[in-house]
């Protein structure tokens, strides 16, 4: 697995250091065992999880470096992704996991726990309930729900100038196309995950400006 996912990572261009790599194989060696009771992901393959879970979360690690100012919001993280990966490629980064599920948010405070990630924090409920006294610079969904629910459910937790990250696969042309008026597309990205048949994109989204 060690060899995978050094082959997955030099395929996408990205640098980890060893420590961050063992966390991440430990991260899915914790999603395998919790799968077996509490069905986190229908993906239970080994593999396919490097290469659907870690790699495929990782796939937006460039672009959230480029555009997180010190905190993330991973809405609907079930399992952990795409948080969890991109917690431990960065350690500098706070992010915060919402999941309203409370079997997969209590996996979530027991990875934090057994992967010793001091720069996650949980939220088990509702996003739309969330209230901290702060914005999130990025909010990232991975096949949370539609664009339109997407943004009008977390609207109240981007800061100022902040972004929508949403991961999707077919380009969403429609929930493009059925955004609120004020919110607007700002970028899209290609992504290619080594292992994943089929597109990915990332759709990164802002509230328009007033003028």
């Amino acid at each position: 697995m060690m060899e995978r996912l050094a082959l997955g990572l030099s395929a996408m261009s990205l640098s980890l250091p060893d420590t961050a790599r063992e966390k991440l194989l430990a991260y899915l060696a914790l999603l395998e065992k919790w799968n077996k009771t509490y069905s986190l992901t229908a993906l239970r393959a080994p593999e396919t999880a490097l290469s659907h879970h870690a790699l495929d979360s990782l796939s937006i690690l460039p672009f959230v470096e480029a555009a997180a100012d010190g905190n993330l919001l991973d809405v609907g993280s079930g399992g952990g992704m795409p948080g969890i990966p991109l917690a431990i490629a960065l350690p500098e980064l706070e992010i915060t996991l919402a999941e309203r599920n409370s079997k997969k948010a209590a996996f979530l405070c027991q990875a934090k726990i057994e992967l010793e990630l001091a720069n996650i924090s949980v939220h088990g409920g509702r996003v739309e309930q969330y209230h901290p006294p702060f914005g999130f610079s990025v909010i990232v969904s991975r096949a949370f729900s539609s664009l339109r629910d997407f943004v009008n459910l977390s609207r109240h937790l981007l800061a100022e100038n902040g972004r929508w990250f949403a991961m999707k696969g077919l380009w969403p042309k429609k929930e493009i196309d059925g955004l609120p008026d004020d919110i607007g597309l700002d970028t899209v990205h290609r992504l290619r995950v080594p292992g994943v048949e089929g597109e990915r994109h990332l759709a990164v989204l802002k509230i328009k400006s007033a003028d």
